[in-house]
């Protein structure tokens, strides 16, 4: 029996929409990496794109447990001597681009190299409840009813 690779033309690709209102970040971002590398897919290849287009909506809502809100810190650098900058959750949360936080916890779950950074182009996340990819007819993916430990109220 031959190992199936999949081939461009065998990969089909879906839209789908998660409400991200109450669910917990890190099990969030780990049910959306899978979705974008594909791994829910019997067909799954390692190094094609075989994930689906993923939307999240409702961004600024997300759960953090514990003291995360004020204890996660997001560093950056601004390329100077002495020039690393620092922001917690709860600020970035609160700030004009909360889905930055989303799209991290996402990104950091993927592996880091030229493929996870396709699949992020595949990864839509939106503050609000509104999106414009209605046109697409994305499939409704309930994070909340898939375990109990998802939701915090």
């Amino acid at each position: 029996m031959k190992t199936f690779t999949a081939t461009p033309a065998d990969i089909d690709k879906k839209w789908i929409l998660i409400d991200a209102e109450g669910v917990v970040l890190g099990r969030l971002a780990s049910i959306v990496a899978m979705r974008l590398r594909g791994k829910h897919k019997p067909s799954f290849t390692p190094h094609m794109d075989m994930g689906d287009n993923v939307i999240i909506i409702n961004a600024d809502k997300v759960q953090l447990t514990g003291r995360k809100r004020t204890d996660k810190v997001y560093y950056r650098h601004t390329g100077h001597p002495g020039g690393i900058k620092s922001v917690t959750a709860g600020k970035v949360l609160e700030g004009a681009y909360p889905e930055r936080v989303v799209t991290k916890a996402v990104q950091r779950m993927l592996p880091g190299n030229r493929l996870s950074r396709k699949l992020m182009t595949n990864l839509r996340v939106y503050a609000g409840a509104e999106h414009p990819h209605e046109a697409q007819a994305p499939e409704v993916v309930d994070v909340k009813s898939m375990n109990s430990k998802n939701t915090r109220s």
